[in-house]
């Protein structure tokens, strides 16, 4: 059993490994801001995943003041609330009217009530310690509820059988990060912590393990378009009429014979009619 404090140099080393790989995770975006701001447009881009980050790390920075002696929490979330802050702004800058005004919702949502409120009810309903256990708690389903977001897209990888639109590198940051936040969480005896990144990294290595399952296989949406693309160029072949015998050509000639007004005065004729004795008269 892991006792709290016991292995501080160990502590210390997990919180500064976890605080590396965190920051390379925030800044995992930066490419995607960098074309937005070239392109001068958001191009479909949604800000909830830069909102979502700026309220979890002002979060978990309240968390470690009540708690104390969890300054590798507030280092790292200091710094995730500055980058996640300049994603948000650049996003307002270059989003259209409507995506803009979406954008504000949410941040009054998360950060104005969704936070605010947070810090109101325990400063003034909860006293001590309790307040802590609290927040604590807040912080742990908060976790749990963000790590359990990429199983919509373990369901499209399985669907499709592809990984298209996996980001295996982000996914390998993602699992290492949760990683060295668990044993930082276990050492430190705050198991707020250590839970929610027990399911961080589990579903990281189910992320990993179907990347390299599936990475190598045609996607079945690739086969169903190709499929499609085949029998809509099978009906988009001319085809043309043969004609097997010259039964149809002697009814002609025969109506011809019958009625030879239609041949002294062809204006009279309909179309159709005028048709079949073009073809008589081809023959």
């Amino acid at each position: 059993m892991v006792i709290a404090g016991q292995y501080p140099h160990l502590t210390l080393t997990f919180g500064l490994l976890g605080n590396i790989v965190s920051f390379m995770v925030f800044l995992s975006p930066m490419p995607t801001f960098y074309k937005v701001y070239k392109k001068k447009s958001t191009e479909g881009f949604q800000s909830i995943p830069y909102v979502v980050g700026l309220f979890s790390a002002m979060l978990w920075i309240y968390y470690a003041l009540l708690k104390g002696n969890a300054m590798l929490l507030i280092t790292i979330n200091s710094v995730g609330i500055v980058i996640q802050t300049f994603y948000i702004c650049v996003f307002l800058i270059y989003a259209p009217k409507k995506a803009r005004m979406e954008s504000v919702k949410l941040i009054m949502l998360f950060i104005v009530v969704g936070f605010g409120l947070i810090v109101l009810l325990t400063e003034f309903l909860s006293k001590g310690a309790k307040r802590g256990v609290i927040v604590g708690w807040i912080c742990l389903v908060f976790s749990l509820c963000v790590f359990v977001a990429p199983l919509g897209v373990l369901r499209q990888v399985i669907k499709t059988k592809s990984v298209e639109y996996m980001p295996i590198l982000l996914s390998l940051a993602l699992t290492l990060s949760a990683v060295m936040w668990f044993f930082y969480g276990l050492l430190l005896g705050d198991f707020n912590i250590a839970i929610p990144n027990t399911l961080g990294f589990t579903f990281g290595i189910i992320q990993i393990i179907l990347y390299f399952v599936f990475k190598n296989r045609k996607p079945v949406i690739n086969d169903k378009i190709s499929e499609f693309k085949e029998k809509m160029s099978e009906m988009d072949e001319p085809r043309i009429p043969e004609i097997k015998d010259h039964n149809s050509i002697d009814i002609v000639k025969l109506n011809a014979t019958l009625r030879p007004e239609y041949t002294q005065n062809p204006h009279a004729v309909h179309s159709p009619i005028m048709a079949n004795h073009n073809i008589e008269v081809a023959a």
